[in-house]
């Protein structure tokens, strides 16, 4: 009795009982397999992903392998993970930005570490294969050249700024472009006009997604920032303490009143762990969750207190460059991961039911 032919019909009909676990649908009907080859019995195909930070990759891998070995006939299956950020569908063809996503991070105060969630967010998504730009909107307090460790913008090119590059980030700030000890004492329209050139003016190329660390508070910056860039969401940074919670929550009805889709909320410092194990609640303890349960929006997890985390903002290197296995590395990974799955998840809500 002759042994049966593996067919593409029957790969396909094993693959479509695959199910994307944030999407709640299958990888056929996605249109996520691409270049089926059959070659005996030897399958090979990619898994084309939404964003490369999938946090579930591995399991879609092996739930696509298990589902196709079934299938007789075959004995060995290649599978090669790649990626496509859908666009959110935001029209930014006013200033002419090929980005298919933009994500602001804000506080409704300063010192909760903003900027060291927004570094970490963008740091996380290239090294896993997106195109990333990290915009440093803080006009009056740019850390982001001093914690990705770029002081100086490369040559202009093409009557275009370019913009400085660290760890695979595209980076603008204006701190590239006025003295460390020089105060910007600026009006409203001359944070406006700097935002919008930030925008226009800056090379950025095609990104998959644009991380914009916004200054604190709930002022100009953030109405310049979204009359001028269509956002695909916010995220909001907070400590657990309730002085912080109260200025989180006006930070989160400021996106709202902008219309802009509120991501979640992050508890920055939310707690310190000793050597022996022992937890210290330094600022209090559960906040943020509090915070986001009356706000009807995510929480999206607590970061640790790590004194790595400061050092490497001061020393350039982000932490999960630094110390990728630390406790607090890890979480921001896992952060960064669920972000990037929440965007695609939103981007595709228009075509996928």
């Amino acid at each position: 009795m002759s042994e049966r032919t593996v067919t593409k019909e029957a790969v396909l009909a094993a693959l479509s009982r695959v199910q994307e676990p944030e999407l709640h649908r299958d990888l056929v009907s996605l249109n996520m397999i691409k270049d089926l080859q059959i070659d005996g019995k030897r399958v090979s195909f990619k898994i084309e992903l939404t964003t490369p930070a999938c946090p579930l990759r591995s399991k879609i891998e092996a739930e696509a392998r298990q589902a196709v070995l079934a299938v007789e006939g075959v004995q060995e299956v290649q599978i090669e993970m790649t990626s496509n950020v859908p666009n959110d569908g935001r029209v930014r063809s006013l200033l002419d930005l090929p980005i298919r996503n933009a994500i602001a991070v804000g506080s409704g105060k300063g010192g909760v570490g903003k900027s060291t969630i927004a570094v970490n967010l963008a740091v996380c998504l290239a090294q896993r294969g997106a195109r990333v730009g990290l915009l440093d909107a803080d006009i009056y307090g740019p850390n982001v050249p001093t914690m990705m460790g770029v002081n100086r913008l490369p040559p202009q090119r093409g009557g275009k700024i370019q913009p400085a590059e660290a760890y695979k980030v595209k980076l603008m700030s204006i701190g590239f472009l006025v003295r460390a000890d020089q105060p910007l004492i600026w009006r409203g329209p001359m944070l406006h006009s700097a935002i919008r050139q930030f925008l226009s003016d800056v090379d950025w190329g095609e990104l998959d997604y644009l991380v914009v660390d916004l200054p604190p508070g709930t002022g100009d910056a953030a109405l310049s920032l979204s009359q001028s860039l269509p956002l695909s969401g916010g995220l909001i940074v907070t400590l657990p303490q309730q002085v912080s919670l109260e200025d989180a929550r006006r930070g989160i009805e400021m996106f709202r009143q902008l219309e802009v889709p509120v991501l979640g909320v992050i508890e920055n410092m939310s707690y310190l762990e000793l050597p022996d194990g022992t937890r210290i609640d330094v600022f209090g303890s559960g906040g943020g969750k509090v915070l986001a349960d009356q706000a009807a929006v995510p929480f999206i997890g607590a970061v640790p207190i790590d004194p790595q985390v400061r050092i490497s903002g001061d020393n350039g290197v982000p932490v999960v460059i630094a110390h990728p296995d630390s406790v607090v590395a890890k979480t921001l990974i896992r952060i960064s991961e669920e972000i990037a799955a929440k965007i695609s998840v939103a981007a595709l809500r228009g075509t996928v039911a």
